[in-house]
């Protein structure tokens, strides 16, 4: 019999949850936790202005523009994370590319399905990147810590269950002063109705969010 089969309603219901992260990624970029703007102040009379306060600088961004983002992942692991994708990945389209890019990977083989994303989003100061990192960790529950990665990263993994049939997803979280980068990488096997491990999810995430890292700051 051949191995490849119609995808369960499983593999669609899957997709769902990346595009709404996507969706609510560009809404933390641009939404309430955006830097408010500055509180304009008149100026004062040449006669009041005293000749000793100091000028008001421009916030200074660590990072500006977000790298190309399917060259953010290496090919080798692509390959590695999900067996039978195209390397090139798929870049999501975006309405401002210099605030927020996304790539992603998806295949099936045999009867193995796997899906991997990366987000750049840059922030217009390090209090709203810090600010929306906080949400995120947040609203992700009961991961924990990874450690050396940007100014503070964080992980974890949730196993889902859509007719008998399991899915497991790992999300890396990770700050460098104004920007995040957020890595999802999730997997089923639709013969066993099975997930891959936690260790195997969560490491491939991680490995993933660290070289994405790693093209960001190689961007700049």
């Amino acid at each position: 019999m051949c191995a490849v089969r119609s995808l369960p309603l499983a593999l669609t219901a899957r997709l769902a949850p990346v595009v709404v992260l996507a969706t609510a990624g560009w809404a933390l970029s641009s939404g309430p936790l955006a830097a408010p703007a500055a509180t304009e102040k008149k100026a004062a009379p040449d006669g009041e202005r005293s000749p000793s306060a100091p000028a008001t600088a421009a916030a200074v961004r660590t990072y500006r523009d977000s790298p190309a983002p399917c060259e953010g992942i290496t090919k080798k692991t692509v390959t590695a994370l999900v067996p039978g994708a195209k390397t090139a990945g798929k870049e999501i389209p975006s309405t401002d590319e210099s605030l927020r890019r996304t790539c992603s990977w998806n295949a099936l083989k045999s009867f193995d399905y796997r899906w991997l994303d990366i987000s750049y989003e840059i922030k217009k100061s390090d209090e709203s990147a810090l600010a929306a990192y906080k949400q995120r960790t947040t609203e992700k529950s009961g991961g924990g810590e990874v450690p050396g990665v940007g100014d503070e990263a964080y992980s974890v993994v949730n196993l889902t269950t859509d007719d008998k049939q399991q899915t497991r997803e790992g999300m890396v979280i990770v700050r460098a002063s104004n920007a995040l980068v957020v890595v999802t990488y999730n997997g089923s096997n639709f013969e066993t109705k099975k997930a891959p491990a936690t260790d195997e999810i969560n490491k491939g995430a991680i490995k993933a969010a660290k070289e994405g890292m790693a093209a960001l700051e190689a961007a700049q």
